[in-house]
C-alpha cells in the first residue's frame, strides 16, 4: 500500500475514532495489549530477523534499543493496560462562561484527528504510540526507521486486532511500508490528511522534519541533558545521581550527556566520579564511562581531551564531557548555551543555589537532587508517552495524553444575534 493510500484510510477511520466512547477505545486498548502478548512469539521471530540485519551497522548501544525480549513485550502490553486505565482526554470541558446576553461558551477538548510519528530504530514506541493516540480519539499513522520496520510490522499486525475485537476500525491504526526518506518527506507534506506529526529519533530526524514539515509538528528532544554538582552537593549522592543519569540506558534522551562540576570540590570529587564511573564499572564487567574532559578537569583526573563539539553532542553513549565550573551562575549559562531544553539537573544542599537553577534553567524538566532518567511518562504518571517536547507552545515534557488532544469552544444559545 503506499503512503497517499494508507493515509486516506487513515483520515476515513477519523470519525470512527473521534465519537468512540471511553469504553469502547478501553476495550481496544485492552484487546490490543493481549494481543501483544499473544503474538509475542511472531513479534520475537520478526525482532531476531531486524537484529540479524542490524549488526554491524548500528552500534552495540542502538542494538539495545531496537532489542526485544518476552520481558519487553510484557512491558509494552502494561504500558497499554497503564493507558487504558487512565481517565478519558476527549469531551473534557475545560472552561465554562455564561455571558451577560445568555450565552453559554464551553472549552471542551477533542480529537486532534490523524497523529503520524516517525521514529527510529525503538520497537517499543510502536505500541506507546498507537494506544496513546487511539485513546486520545485519533486515527494514528506510524513510520519507523528500516531497522525495526519487521519488528514494528508485527507488533501493528497484533494491534489491529485488538482494535478489531473492540468494533474499531482497523483503519484508525497504520504502518508506513516505504521506510525511504520520500515516505518521511509524504508525512511532512500530507496537508490535509495528518493533523500533528510528532517526529522521535536523532538530531538530524527532528530538524529535517522542523525544517520542511507544512503540517503541524511538535519537536521532540534531542537531549543534551546536564548534572550540575554544585559546591554544597552531598558527593555520595552526587556519585549515584551522575551514574545513573550517564549509565542506567546510555542509548535514551533523557541520559546525561554533560557533568559540570564547581571548582571548590572539583579536587575531590572528580577522581572520585573517574572510579565510580571507569575503574569500579571495569571491576564489575560493566561498560567503563570515557570522560571528555575540559583544561580544568583534565588537570585533576586522566581521561579524553575534550573537543570543541563534545559539550554539544548528544553522545547515546558511555561518553560524559566534563567541565569546571567557578559558580552556580556559570554553570547556568553553560547549559543556556548548550543545553537543548530537555532535562537538566543541580545537585546541591543549598535551597538558595537550587531555587536560582530551577528558575533561570530554561528546560521541559528540571530536577534537583535527582536523576534525569525520570524524564518519562510512566514516571511522570502519564501512563507511556509521546514523546518529549522541548518547545514550548502546546506542549512540554512527557507528552501524554491531554497533550494529543486540541479543543475546541462550543457555544449554545436562545436567538441571540450580535
Amino acid at each position: 500500500m503506499t503512503t497517499s493510500q494508507l493515509l486516506e484510510r487513515a483520515k476515513a477511520a477519523k470519525p470512527a475514532m473521534a465519537t468512540a466512547s471511553a469504553d469502547q477505545k478501553n476495550q481496544a486498548l485492552l484487546a490490543m495489549a493481549d494481543a501483544l502478548e499473544r503474538h509475542a512469539a511472531d513479534i520475537l521471530a520478526a525482532n531476531a530477523a531486524d537484529m540479524a540485519a542490524a549488526k554491524g551497522h548500528i552500534s552495540d548501544v542502538m542494538l539495545d534499543r531496537l532489542a526485544l525480549s518476552q520481558s519487553r513485550i510484557a512491558g509494552m502490553a502494561e504500558g497499554i493496560r497503564q493507558v487504558a486505565a487512565l481517565p478519558d482526554p476527549v469531551g473534557q470541558v475545560l472552561r465554562t462562561v455564561e455571558r451577560p446576553n445568555g450565552l453559554v461558551i464551553e472549552k471542551v477538548s477533542v480529537p486532534m484527528g490523524v497523529i503520524a510519528i516517525i521514529y527510529e530504530s525503538r520497537p517499543n514506541v510502536t505500541s506507546d504510540a498507537a494506544a496513546l493516540a487511539l485513546k486520545a480519539g485519533s486515527a494514528c499513522v506510524l513510520r519507523c526507521g528500516k531497522e525495526a520496520h519487521q519488528s514494528a510490522a508485527a507488533i501493528v499486525s497484533a494491534l489491529k486486532g485488538g482494535l478489531a475485537a473492540a468494533g474499531l476500525p482497523e483503519d484508525a491504526l497504520q504502518l508506513v511500508e516505504d521506510t525511504t526518506r520520500q515516505s518521511a518527506n509524504e508525512l511532512m507534506q500530507a496537508v490535509g490528511y495528518v493533523d500533528l506529526l510528532i517526529p522521535r529519533g536523532g538530531a538530524g530526524l527532528i530538524r529535517s522534519c522542523v525544517e520542511n514539515a507544512t503540517v503541524n509538528v511538535i519537536e521532540t528532544g534531542t537531549g543534551i541533558c546536564h548534572i550540575y554538582v554544585d559546591a554544597a552537593a552531598d558527593q555520595e549522592k552526587a556519585l549515584s545521581i551522575v551514574e545513573n543519569a550517564k549509565c542506567s540506558r546510555p542509548s535514551v534522551c533523557n541520559a546525561a550527556e554533560v557533568c559540570l562540576v564547581h571548582r571548590d570540590i572539583a579536587a575531590a570529587f572528580l577522581p572520585r566520579l573517574r572510579g565510580r564511573l571507569t575503574e569500579d564499572r571495569s571491576a564489575r564487567g560493566e561498560t567503563p564511562v570515557e570522560l571528555r574532559l575540559d583544561g580544568a578537569a583534565a588537570a585533576l583526573i586522566p581521561g579524553t581531551a575534550a573537543g570543541p563539539q563534545d559539550f554539544d553532542t548528544e553522545f547515546l553513549d558511555y561518553i560524559l564531557a566534563v567541565k569546571v565550573v567557578d559558580s552556580a551562575e556559570e554553570a547556568i549559562a553553560h547549559i543556556a548555551a548548550h543545553s537543548t531544553g530537555h532535562s537538566d539537573a543541580i545537585v546541591t544542599e543549598d535551597d538558595d543555589a537550587a531555587r536560582r537553577f530551577t528558575s533561570l534553567v530554561d528546560s521541559a524538566a528540571v530536577y534537583v537532587n535527582a536523576s534525569t532518567r525520570f524524564t518519562d511518562g510512566g514516571e511522570f504518571g502519564l501512563g507511556c508517552e509521546m514523546g518529549i517536547s522541548t518547545q514550548k507552545l502546546h506542549a512540554r515534557g512527557p507528552m501524554g495524553l491531554e497533550e494529543l488532544t486540541t479543543y475546541h469552544y462550543i457555544v449554545r444559545g436562545s436567538g441571540q444575534i450580535r
